[in-house]
């Protein structure tokens, strides 16, 4: 896609918006808040100059998995707020009783779908080649002949895609 004649981001982020909108939906299981990140990511997107990035498709897709996250965090703090509003104003054994956590385990959650963002993340940041095969083989569960088939290449092209990804993931997800 040549987008010399386009000098922001918006260009670039319409290209991409189906696979960042079926990257944010894994995320969030949420339709609403997949439109509310892709709005914002979109705002953004239309104020940087596209030459400022060096890979713009991983930037758009940090750029969506960053404001997830934010969002995430945002609800985590406006719940601690509240909960200890309820507590100031009723006491807390009454606001521990009346105003229990609508979400048991909220915290791990929030680690559930920080660690499945990562992950997301990580996966579309991988070579091309090795994404491809990686969510053809992992995501889809094409056999390895039916992703050389559907790629054009060889099996052992796959596997040594599927190595390269592996490798990949493994670093992005320990740091």
């Amino acid at each position: 896609m040549n987008h010399s004649g386009d000098d922001s981001l918006s260009a670039l982020y319409l290209h991409h918006r189906a696979e960042l909108s079926r990257f944010l939906n894994a995320l969030t299981g949420d339709a609403g808040e997949t439109d509310d990140i892709l709005q914002e990511v979109w705002l953004r997107a239309d104020e940087r100059p596209a030459g400022s990035v060096d890979n713009w498709r991983a930037y758009l897709f940090r750029m969506a998995h960053n404001l997830h996250i934010d969002r995430l965090r945002q609800r985590r703090r406006r719940a601690v707020r509240e909960r200890r509003w309820t507590e100031e104003a009723v006491g807390p054994f009454a606001a521990s009783e009346e105003v229990a956590d609508p979400t048991p385990g909220a915290d791990e959650e929030m680690a559930r779908r920080e660690e499945a963002a990562a992950l997301a993340s990580a996966i579309a940041n991988l070579p091309v080649g090795a994404r491809q095969a990686f969510e053809l083989h992992k995501l889809e569960g094409l056999s390895h002949g039916e992703v050389a088939a559907r790629l054009g290449i060889s099996k052992s092209g796959v596997e040594k895609h599927m190595a390269v990804a592996m490798k990949h993931l493994r670093r992005m997800l320990a740091d």
